[in-house]
């Protein structure tokens, strides 16, 4: 069995998260999109539009003549 694990730390404690927070919240919104633009180029190719996806699920009435 895999046991989950889930460590807390304050935030206050990790400097390198507190370095990153504080750089990004000194970055214009129009950087952080184009940042975040870029990552997903890199991840789902040069595509100009994001994918989109559609599932169809059957669902299946219970028979409720049975008590």
């Amino acid at each position: 069995m895999i046991k989950k694990v889930v460590k807390k730390y304050r935030i206050e404690d990790l400097s390198s998260i507190r370095e990153d927070l504080a750089y990004w919240l000194s970055t214009s919104y129009e950087e952080r999109i184009s940042a975040v633009a870029y990552l997903r180029r890199q991840y789902q190719g040069n595509t100009t539009r994001l994918q989109r996806s559609a599932r169809v699920i059957q669902l299946i009435q219970p028979d409720r003549s049975k008590p």
